[in-house]
């Protein structure tokens, strides 16, 4: 460490002398001889003392440090840095009663889309909707911490989305294997869903301890089993013929059976499980013949709406009526909706959409 020596530059003004033996302040008569005090002078040498201080001051300072080489004499070393990571906060948890709601929420929405299906396709693509909200909200309130009031109705919640979900699948399987043939009756299956009570069951309970979620369950309407007399006219032309034609429906199900031209009923009637329809007064010509299979018969649509089954004889039906000058012929024709050993008559599947409407 360099010292630092207070000097004094300035020239040395004359101080106030007393003659030996006298005091400073000497007595009237007495002769003194002083001069002038400058300013200046004191300021500086004022300085100097303070800047010898100084020098003190760091001096005393560089022997208290430690003993060592002599390229080291006076010389400090600094105190290593430590720094201390700020603390990591604890996330609070978000409350049970938020949590609900966005889990519930989606799944409302998706709800409320079931009966505005224009057809099975929409319908199908709804459900699958509803199924995968179900999935999803079930997952995330399990990860979610139920407060002790609400831990019964939580778990009850939780088995009646995994129930909503599986029950989903099982209508779209049936869909798929067609035993629903409409909108209406695959809607009214979902809404047989148990889940569909427990679950709003369960939001009610919630919300009684505080946590409320809005679910609505959609109107669903019921699964029906219409359907008509036996031989009742689904659709009836002129009549005006001589032909006859019989109906044996020893099939599964209910079945209207349809005389068609150019792609059009003409005639068509309702022939009941295991029953005979029979009709008269069927105009002479060639008729392509169309049955229809099923149950619940909605009359506004003319369909059925479950198990539906739609085929075509391969082979058309020709009704011609003959006049002798002593008898009229008239063909009659009877028809079995079942397989039957020795026929003569067979079938063909058609797609619904190649159908004519009865």
């Amino acid at each position: 460490m360099a010292e630092t020596r207070g000097t004094s530059t300035s020239t040395p003004d004359p101080i106030a002398r007393t003659a030996p033996g006298t005091a400073r302040d000497s007595t009237p008569g007495t002769t003194t001889t002083t001069s002038p005090v400058r300013t200046r002078s004191t300021s500086r040498v004022l300085a100097a003392a303070a800047l010898l201080a100084s020098a003190a001051l760091v001096l005393a300072g560089c022997s208290g440090g430690s003993t060592g080489s002599a390229s080291d004499a006076g010389r400090t070393t600094a105190a290593p840095r430590t720094s201390t990571p700020p603390p990591v906060p604890t996330p609070t948890p978000t409350p049970y009663g938020p949590v609900l709601a966005k889990w519930i929420g989606p799944l409302d929405v998706e709800l409320a889309k079931l009966p505005q299906a224009a057809d099975l396709i929409a319908l199908g693509a709804g459900l699958k909707a509803v199924g995968s909200r179900a999935v999803l909200a079930g997952t995330g309130l399990k990860l979610a911490t139920a407060p002790a009031a609400a831990s019964a109705a939580h778990r009850q919640l939780l088995v009646a989305l995994a129930a909503l979900s599986d029950h989903v699948d099982t209508v779209q399987e049936e869909i798929h294997r067609g035993k629903f043939c409409a909108t209406s009756s695959a809607l009214a299956r979902f809404g047989q869903a148990e889940a569909l009570t427990t679950i709003p069951a369960a939001l009610a309970t919630l919300a009684a301890a505080g946590y409320p979620a809005t679910l609505t369950v959609p109107p669903t309407g019921q699964l029906q089993e219409r359907v008509l007399d036996n031989g009742t006219m689904v659709r009836e032309g002129g009549l005006d013929g001589r032909g006859e034609l019989s109906i044996e429906n020893g099939g599964s199900g209910d079945a209207v059976l349809s005389l068609a031209k150019d792609g059009k009923s003409v005639h068509s009637i309702y022939v009941g499980k295991g029953q005979t329809a029979k009709f008269k007064g069927i105009e002479d010509g060639t008729y392509e013949v169309f049955f229809a299979g099923g149950s619940d018969w909605d009359s506004a649509t003319k369909a059925f709406t479950q198990n539906c089954d739609f085929s075509k004889f391969d082979e058309p039906l020709d009704f011609k009526t003959t006049r002798t000058s002593s008898e009229i012929r008239w063909s009659t024709w009877t028809l079995s909706l079942q397989a039957v050993a020795g026929g003569n008559a067979r079938t063909t599947d058609v797609p619904a959409d190649s159908y004519p409407q009865p």
